[in-house]
C-alpha cells in the first residue's frame, strides 16, 4: 500500500501518462442478462475508448462477447454443451459482436479490424512478428483493433482458455503502457462481495502473492474461478514486465473517463519499476 497516495489520482496518472492502452471487455460487461449485445453500454465504452484516442492514445480491444451473442442468436443451441455447438456458436456470435462494434465506431468515422488468436500464434516467433506487423499497420492507419480468441477452431492444445491471458500477451507484444480490465465488478475484494457484506475491496495490490493469500477465492464460481483470479494472473504475467493493470467496472457509464480524472477507483496492480510509482 502507498502511504498517503489517493488511490484515484494514482490510477488517473497512469492512465494520463499511459500512451499504449489495451482495453480487455468482459462479455458480462457487453451484454444483457439474456445474452444479447447491450447497443448502450458498448457504445458507451466506444464512446471512452474514442475519448482516449482523440488524448493522442492508441487504444488496443481485446474483447468477449462471441459465445453470448451466439446463444442469443441461435437460441435453440443454447442448451447444447457439446464442443461442436459450442464452438459454432461462437462462430456465429463473432459476427453479431463485430457487426455492432462496427456500426459504434462508424458514427466516429473509424473502422475496426478483427483478429483471431490462438495459443499457438503466441508460441511461433513467424506468427508473432505478423500480429506486431499487423497490430502496428492497424494503429497507423487509425483503424481499431478487436481481438478475440479464435474460439471456433481453439482445442485444449491450441487454447489459451480466457481473454483475461489473452490480453496479458497482447499488452506484452505490442508493448503496452497500460492494461484495462473493463468488468461487471467494481475491483478485487478480499472475499465474494455477492455473498459477504462486509467485503473489502483491495484498491492497490503490489505483492500477487500477498493478495492471494489474503483473499478468499473459493466461496462462488464466478468470484472464484471465472473471473477474478484470471485477471490476478494476467495483471502478475504484465506486471513481469512492468505494465500496471487497472480493473473498473464496465457497467458504469464513463468510467473510464471518470477513472483518469479521479472520480472513479477501483484496483490496480503495480508493474514492477512502474514510471508513474
Amino acid at each position: 500500500m502507498h502511504k498517503g497516495r489517493d488511490i484515484m489520482s494514482a490510477i488517473g496518472e497512469v492512465l494520463k501518462k499511459s500512451n499504449k492502452v489495451v482495453v480487455k471487455i468482459g462479455s458480462n460487461v457487453l451484454s444483457d442478462d439474456e445474452g444479447y449485445i447491450n447497443l448502450d453500454n458498448m457504445k458507451n465504452i466506444v464512446g471512452q475508448v474514442m475519448h482516449l484516442v482523440e488524448d493522442g492514445k492508441k487504444v488496443l480491444i481485446v474483447s468477449s462477447g462471441a459465445g453470448a451473442c451466439g446463444m442469443a442468436t441461435i437460441k435453440k443451441w443454447a442448451r447444447r454443451k457439446d464442443i461442436n455447438y459450442k464452438q459454432a456458436l461462437c462462430a456465429i456470435g463473432q459476427v453479431e459482436l463485430m457487426m455492432g462494434y462496427k456500426e459504434c465506431f462508424a458514427e466516429y468515422g473509424r473502422h475496426v479490424a478483427q483478429m483471431l488468436l490462438t495459443k499457438e500464434d503466441f508460441s511461433d516467433a513467424d506468427r508473432t512478428l505478423h500480429i506486431r506487423n499487423t497490430i502496428y499497420t492497424l494503429e497507423d492507419e487509425g483503424v481499431i483493433p478487436i481481438i478475440n480468441e479464435n474460439d471456433s477452431v481453439a482445442v485444449d492444445e491450441i487454447k489459451i482458455g480466457d481473454n483475461d491471458s489473452l490480453s496479458a500477451l497482447v499488452a506484452t507484444l505490442w508493448d503496452a503502457d497500460c492494461l484495462v480490465f473493463l468488468s461487471n465488478i467494481e475491483g478485487i475484494y478480499d472475499k465474494d462481495p455477492t455473498a459477504n457484506k462486509d467485503a473489502k475491496m483491495i484498491e492497490e495490490v503490489e505483492d500477487i502473492d500477498e493478495l492471494l493469500s489474503g483473499i478468499d477465492v473459493k466461496g462462488s464460481s464466478s468470484f472464484g474461478t471465472g473471473g477474478v483470479v484470471t485477471k490476478i494472473e494476467a495483471a502478475r504475467k504484465v506486471g513481469e514486465y512492468s505494465i500496471p493493470a487497472v480493473l473498473l467496472c464496465g457497467k458504469k457509464k464513463d468510467v473510464l473517463i471518470k477513472a483518469m480524472s479521479g472520480e472513479e477507483t477501483g484496483t490496480i496492480f503495480y508493474g514492477k519499476k512502474a514510471a508513474f510509482r
